[in-house]
Formats: C-alpha cells, sequence, structure tokens
C-alpha cells in the first residue's frame, strides 16, 4: 500500500529526487539490495541459522526495490513519525522503524557505489581541499548552543570561549 506516483513533480514532492536521477538510483538501489540479501543468506548458512531457501517466507508490505526505495526517501524527505509512516505504507510503527533502520545502510552503500556520497568528515585539511576541489565560496552554518558551566574552576577555565557577556 505504497503512496500512488503520479508524475515527476509528485516524485520529487515524496522523494526529492527526479525521475530520470530515481531510474539509475533504483537499478543501483535494487543490485545493492540483492547483494545485501545474499550476504545475509550466506551469513546465516555458514551459521546454521537458516531455514528457508534464499526468497523463501512471508512477503512484505514493500516487496519490491521500488517500494522499499520509495518508502525511505519518503522518511527521509517528509521525516514523519514512524506512526505516520507505518500508516502511509500500511504497516505497523515498529515494522516502519525496523525497515528504515534495515533499508538505510543498503542506501549508503548505493551511493557509495555510484560515487555520490557526500563526505562527512575530513582527517586533514588536504582531503578538505581535495573534496572542495572547483568550489569558489563555501557557507557554512553555525549556531551557538548553551551548555551548563562547569562546577570545578579549571573545568570553566577550560571551556571560556574568550567572549564576555556585555550588557548594554
Amino acid at each position: 500500500m505504497r503512496p500512488e506516483i503520479k508524475d515527476d513533480r509528485q516524485l520529487r514532492a515524496l522523494t526529492g529526487v527526479p525521475t530520470e536521477k530515481w531510474v539509475i538510483l533504483e537499478k543501483a538501489f535494487d543490485s545493492a539490495l540483492k547483494e545485501e540479501k545474499e550476504r545475509v543468506y550466506q551469513e546465516g548458512v555458514l551459521a546454521g541459522k537458516r531455514k528457508r531457501k534464499l526468497g523463501g517466507g512471508r512477503k512484505g508490505k514493500l516487496p519490491t526495490a521500488y517500494d522499499k526505495l520509495l518508502f525511505l526517501l519518503y522518511y527521509l524527505k517528509v521525516y514523519p513519525t514512524f506512526d505516520v509512516l507505518g500508516a502511509q505504507f500500511g504497516m505497523n510503527r515498529s515494522k516502519a522503524c525496523e525497515n528504515v533502520h534495515a533499508l538505510f545502510p543498503v542506501l549508503l552503500k548505493t551511493l557509495s557505489n555510484l560515487g555520490v556520497l557526500p563526505y562527512r568528515e575530513f582527517k586533514t585539511v588536504e582531503e578538505f581541499r581535495f573534496a572542495c576541489d572547483g568550489i569558489d565560496q563555501i557557507l557554512i552554518d553555525a549556531t551557538e548552543r548553551s551548555h551548563r558551566r562547569p562546577v570545578d574552576s579549571e573545568e570553566q577555565k577550560d571551556l571560556y570561549s574568550g567572549k564576555k557577556n556585555v550588557i548594554r
């Protein structure tokens, strides 16, 4: 019971991905999903825990790679609660949570395989420069957050930013 996608505009609204990129992403996601299923199957066989052959058992509410990708990208774009997500896709909230946590690593692997996974951290300045090669301007949005001040005076000195609160 997935939402019916009528056109490119609706696909973009629900997932943030245009149709031409969706086709590429879906194919790569399907491949990564099959690799993950095979890996899990082989682990089960080696551990002696497998009761059924690959593909056996009850089929879930998200039977195809298309359904799984739509489910996950909808969650990441709209960020509903698991209650709402489950209701939207015809499943229990616990199953919605389980599916998100199971499918997210597959999406990360897919994006990595396609070479479009964004950098999250840099160990050296050279890595940062390499990642930003060809970029003229970088904007950083930072928010100052308050935190509890330590009672110990030595810890206070370590955390002191140099700012003074000036009341005018």
